[in-house]
């Protein structure tokens, strides 16, 4: 099976909030609403088009998806744009096929490519240190959500974009609407 990566269409809105909802079913530490927040996100100003990404079967069928969006992490005395992956979603009848690795990999050229230099998320702390994630405390780099540190992960998609930026991750207000 073939996997091809490319930027969401206008009209795969629905499709991808149904894939995020079947993806997220059977998690226990998901609230659910992922799919919901992908909506929101698509109306807010940090959505950026060329970062919402799917991942097609060669049938055309939109296997996975990834989003990211701009956040910033704020120290006492300067402000870094960032970005939140949030969701990375894969159907469940496609995963441990590594289409998510795909998804992330290009997410990251293309985020590189648009001049972005870091990326954070919470995510599985076994996972997605293969791609390059590291603890964000490491780089002193606190997110605002009451969840082992573990799991708060930060990555250079720039040779030593990281180098001085510490603080906490800041989330746009629609993350928590």
């Amino acid at each position: 099976m073939d996997i091809i990566i490319k930027q969401e269409e206008n009209t795969e809105l629905p499709v991808i909030c149904n894939l995020i909802e079947a993806a997220f079913a059977n998690m226990q530490e998901s609230d659910h609403q992922e799919h919901y927040l992908v909506d929101k996100l698509h109306k807010s100003d940090t959505y950026i088009p060329e970062l919402s990404l799917v991942a097609k079967t060669d049938k055309g069928e939109v296997a996975g998806y990834i989003l990211l969006t701009k956040v910033e992490i704020v120290s006492e005395s300067e402000v870094h744009t960032s970005l939140a992956v949030a969701p990375l979603a894969v159907l469940p009848e496609y995963q441990n096929r590594g289409i998510g690795g795909m998804l992330l990999k290009e997410a990251h050229k293309r985020a590189a490519a648009l001049g972005y230099g870091t990326a954070v998320l919470l995510g599985h702390k076994d996972y997605y240190p293969r791609f390059g994630y590291r603890k964000a405390e490491d780089y002193g780099i606190k997110f605002p959500f009451d969840v082992p540190s573990e799991y708060c992960q930060v990555i250079e998609l720039i040779p030593n974009a990281l180098e001085g930026i510490n603080g906490i991750v800041r989330y746009p207000a629609v993350f928590f609407e």
